[in-house]
């Protein structure tokens, strides 16, 4: 259902007359990249979230939040994540959103959808009553206090230098560029999953990608 959700607003994106002019930030949702209508074209100011290892952007008009070394967007109702401030982003499914994310107060988000409005501005939106019961109970106690004396994430500030034209669009370039001035590895077990899954199985696509080039060009050598 979530992917039949998916497919629909990456439909409506293609097709809006608006998409062409409208300043966007990619987000991918497989291949090729997809722009939901989000731009941020210079490094976010940042405010941790009092009492949650969280930051969010107070200036941006988007629910825009840093946790555990990835940036995460809520928009229309999906979740997405990025190692980087402007994207290129991934979806992330219901069931594979991190807690402390989940636990961020309704008051933390610069642009709510309008169902938020009915709920405690101090309380964590009511994604139960979202999301179904079946998310509900795949994701029992989410809403627990847990330990939030937890020490955030550093923030990647070195990305303030990657603006507009020099940014990075590239993934592989990407995780260059952090391997060299952040080095940080997400410490939650659902970070670390969303993190492997993006960069390190590319990693390994591209490895026997390339195994397989050294054996074609040996064959050919010997032929």
């Amino acid at each position: 259902m979530m992917k039949i959700r998916n497919l629909i607003l990456v439909m409506g994106v293609l097709m809006s007359p608006l998409a062409a002019s409208a300043a966007q930030v990619s987000i991918a949702i497989g291949t090729p990249h997809v722009s939901i209508g989000i731009n941020v074209p210079v490094y976010p100011q940042l405010v941790r979230v009092p009492g949650h290892p969280v930051y969010y952007a107070p200036r941006l008009s988007a629910n825009y939040f840093f946790y555990d070394g990835l940036y995460w967007v809520f928009h229309s109702d999906n979740w997405y994540a990025s190692s980087w401030y402007n994207g290129p982003w991934w979806f992330v499914e219901p069931y594979a959103v991190p807690v402390y994310i989940l636990q961020v107060p309704v008051r933390y988000y610069r642009q709510p959808p309008t169902y938020f409005r009915a709920w405690q501005p101090n309380s964590p939106p009511r994604w139960g009553d979202h999301w179904g019961r079946n998310w509900e109970q795949s994701r029992s106690g989410w809403d627990n206090k847990g330990d939030r004396r937890a020490a955030p994430a550093p923030l990647p500030t070195y990305q303030r230098q990657y603006s507009r034209d020099q940014y990075p669009r590239q993934m592989e370039q990407q995780r260059e560029i952090n391997q060299e001035r952040y080095r940080y590895q997400p410490h939650d077990p659902v970070v670390q999953k969303q993190y492997q899954e993006r960069y390190e199985k590319r990693d390994q696509g591209q490895q026997r990608g390339r195994s397989g080039d050294q054996r074609q060009d040996r064959d050919q050598q010997r032929r």
